[in-house]
């Protein structure tokens, strides 16, 4: 096998899906140093859709093959980042660091890249018929991977693996990219996504790929030396590497504080009466109702079941690295992660594994980004429940079980999965009302002028420009309603204690800086506790640059915050999440912050004046904070 010679630079091929003319490009380690500096770059100059990996994929770091998709986004609608685990380790084999992927193929295909023995690489358009081969095998975005591999896979001699979309990518804006490790040909269960921000949609309608399938044998020179890896974190913290991410991960491995692991585990262990259902609903109830709910739905069952299941039979898994977090939890193949399984489970009255399991695997068939498709259906659900829309609006034949006194857990659970299911066919085939092609928010004013009902009141999301929108993480704060110019990822403050809103921005622009260093280095966040602090440091140590790379990440983040389009809360609801968050954290408090009850009096008083003057804050905390670097 050729070995090439490590050179500080970027290596990126530049793709035209219309012509299948390709060309190299070297970018030093100057002005950019990852994926997301020079994807700011790229993007805004030839707009492009990249896909690539850190300066330390196939590293002996551990976390460090992230596979990172940046480019502007169909459903944020301004420049967006997506990423997924473990991917970029066999990206890696292909020699180079990112794709940069512009024009769009003359009919829907299949991208292959290929590179072995260090030749030149091979790219090829494979014409694909998508809605044949979604109709077929496993269905949607699974039958799409496993056609790419089965089809292409006999071609390399080295390792492979496939990205693909599904019929959410063509009929919606927030499409995702479904992607898994390949043993033995064939994809195993354990999912990987790049969902938010809907670059499945953008890669199928813009581009025309429909996967991409990709691998090869080069080596380059990456960094392997564990003695010198162990001297750097012994110096830093007294432990050597494996030992310091062995105890940084224990989260998503298990966590005997609460006998339980992984996001899906510890997250709803520790809910207690934060827990978000019934689209939102919760936050208007008593702590005393709140915390029945989680007992009595979560705790003594949802979480029962995945304890037993998952957690006792240890079925877990890597995302196709070699990771001691093993923080991919399943039972047969339904992974379980903790988004999913609330937005497509509590925030749409589900609370059993089973009915959790049909709605989250018809999501990912249909290769949504399955956190926006749990936020939109449980909004829908709401709209049924309240009667602001009927079941022949939406296509469907039913409305939700939502009676959370009267609820049977197992059979009202299936009863609203298998809506979740009939809503999830209405939008992917456009049935009655229903039209997401160009956003929900643009679909919720039309349905406004037709029937003069204000249905966009009850959605809980994040608005950027005129059409953008994103449904928030699954934390009750006021951090994942934030003003930042990305939102939907954790590029802003996500914990449950109160900040003033000025002091909220500040706080939420660090975190955008501190998330650049990962993303921009290749890195999962789970690795975060001492990745952000040591990935700097080993770009000084390897190439000298480790304050040239945190200058580009102020950078970086300053150039991304000179697009923030973010738009005021336009939806009652969202006001309203603000609002009792504040009301609980002052009876948390027992009035002993004055800032917090000043913001909760004045919400008391006048709701749209105060939420209006809370959001503002926070956008001039964020602007003050991302200023200097202009």
């Amino acid at each position: 096998m050729q070995t090439e010679q490590k050179v500080p630079s970027q290596k990126v091929l530049f793709i035209d899906a219309t012509t299948g003319y390709y060309r190299m490009k070297r970018y030093p380690l100057e002005d950019y140093f990852g994926p997301i500096d020079l994807g700011v770059h790229l993007a805004s100059r030839y707009w492009t859709l990249n896909i690539g990996t850190g300066m330390f994929a196939g590293s002996i770091l551990p976390g460090s093959n992230r596979l990172i998709i940046n480019g502007f986004s169909p459903c944020w609608r301004g420049f967006y980042i997506s990423s997924m685990g473990g991917a970029g380790l066999v990206f890696d084999n292909l020699g180079i660091n990112m794709i940069a992927l512009s024009g769009r193929a003359a009919w829907p295909s299949v991208l292959y890249l290929n590179r072995n023995h260090g030749e030149e690489i091979e790219l090829e358009l494979v014409p694909v018929d998508t809605h044949r081969i979604w109709a077929e095998g496993r269905g949607g975005a699974y039958a799409m991977m496993d056609h790419a591999l089965d089809t292409l896979g006999s071609r390399y001699q080295g390792e492979y693996r496939a990205l693909a979309v599904g019929p959410a990518a063509e009929a919606t804006d927030f499409g995702g990219i479904l992607s898994a490790p390949v043993q033995h040909g064939k994809a195993t269960n354990i999912d990987t996504w790049a969902g938010r921000g809907g670059f499945g949609s953008r890669l199928l309608q813009d581009h025309g790929i429909a996967a991409i399938i990709f691998g090869g044998t080069v080596i380059d020179e990456d960094f392997r030396d564990r003695a010198v890896a162990d001297r750097w974190f012994e110096e830093k913290y007294r432990q050597r590497l494996m030992v310091k991410d062995f105890e940084s991960t224990t989260k998503y491995r298990f966590d005997p504080k609460f006998e339980t692991g992984g996001t899906f585990g510890v997250n709803f262990a520790s809910m207690g009466d934060r827990l978000l259902a019934f689209n939102y609903r919760t936050i208007h109830w008593s702590e005393e109702d709140r915390l029945e709910l989680h007992r009595k739905f979560v705790i003594e069952h949802y979480l029962k079941q995945f304890n037993e299941e998952t957690i006792q039979t240890k079925n877990q898994a890597t995302c196709g690295e070699p990771c001691a977090a093993v923080c991919k939890k399943y039972r047969s193949e339904y992974k379980k992660d903790y988004e999913p399984y609330q937005t497509l489970g509590p925030l749409c009255g589900i609370f059993d594994q089973r009915a959790a399991e049909l709605l989250n695997h018809t999501g990912d068939s249909a290769g949504f980004d399955a956190i926006s498709l749990g936020g939109v259906l449980a909004w829908l659900m709401d709209c049924l429940d309240t009667g602001s829309l009927s079941p022949a609006d939406l296509g469907v034949t039913r409305t939700p079980h939502w009676d959370w006194r009267h609820f049977d857990i197992v059979h009202d659970s299936m009863h609203n999965a298998e809506l979740g299911c009939e809503l999830i066919d209405s939008i992917l085939n456009k049935r009655s009302r229903i039209d997401f092609s160009e956003g929900v928010r643009k679909w919720a004013r039309r349905i406004r002028r037709e029937t003069g009902t204000r249905i966009l009141d009850s959605f809980v999301h994040t608005a950027h420009g005129r059409k953008g929108w994103m449904v928030p993480n699954q934390y009750w704060t006021p951090g994942v309603l934030a003003p930042m110019a990305i939102m939907g990822k954790y590029y802003m403050h996500y914990g449950s204690e109160f900040h003033p809103p000025r002091e909220l921005g500040r706080i939420c622009a660090e975190r955008l800086k501190q998330e650049l260093i990962m993303d921009n280095g290749g890195f999962c966040r789970f690795h975060r506790a001492w990745a952000e602090e040591m990935v700097p440091e080993v770009f000084q140590a390897l190439y000298g640059k480790g304050q040239a790379f945190r200058n580009s990440i102020s950078t970086t983040a300053s150039r991304i915050n000179s697009r923030n389009a973010s738009i005021y809360w336009e939806s009652q609801a969202a006001i309203d999440f603000v609002r009792t968050f504040l009301e609980r954290a002052l009876a948390k408090d027992r009035g002993d912050n004055p800032e917090l009850r000043f913001w909760v009096e004045s919400f008391r008083q006048d709701p749209h004046e105060a939420a209006l003057s809370f959001w503002f804050e926070m956008r001039k905390g964020i602007d003050e904070s991302l200023r200097d670097f202009l």
